[in-house]
């Protein structure tokens, strides 16, 4: 199993988190960004650098996936991608998504999407908290000991 990340919007917390993760569990961690970004040094950590376009690092993600792997994301979209293809998603909050909740998102995710095309302000997600942190390494560490008896 490796653990993905789509790292342009990941939140510095989520990835320091990761980093430590991966170290401990010894998994492959792969950083997908089209910026570069800093890792600490590791033969578990790696990062590809993607050209800058819309959804290009989400479209390496999936082209690269195996079934079981894990993604990190708050991108619904690509959420759904992985999730059709048989691999595992956390947001950076720490919501799983999954085969029952993943439809109900992108409605939801299309129907926001919908009125801010049409002028409406719907404002932000919240700032990134210390709960979110906590939410995200709690479910983190769940996921990781049940596939990886880590």
């Amino acid at each position: 199993m490796q653990i993905w990340v789509d790292a342009d919007a990941c939140p510095k917390p989520v990835k320091e988190i990761l980093f430590r993760a991966a170290q401990r569990v010894r998994a492959p961690l792969i950083l997908v960004a089209n910026k570069p970004l800093r890792t600490p040094a590791s033969q578990h950590i790696r990062t590809i650098q993607v050209a800058a376009g819309f959804d290009v690092a989400d479209q390496r993600i999936v082209d690269q996936l195996q079934a079981g792997d894990l993604v990190i994301t708050a991108d619904i979209p690509l959420a759904a991608q992985v999730i059709e293809r048989g691999g595992h998603v956390l947001d950076p909050r720490g919501e799983a998504y999954t085969r029952d909740n993943i439809q109900e998102r992108l409605t939801l995710r299309n129907f926001m999407d919908e009125l801010r095309g049409s002028g409406v302000d719907t404002g932000g997600p919240a700032a990134y908290s210390q709960s979110d942190r906590q939410a995200f390494a709690n479910r983190l560490d769940s996921f990781l000991t049940r596939h990886l008896g880590a």
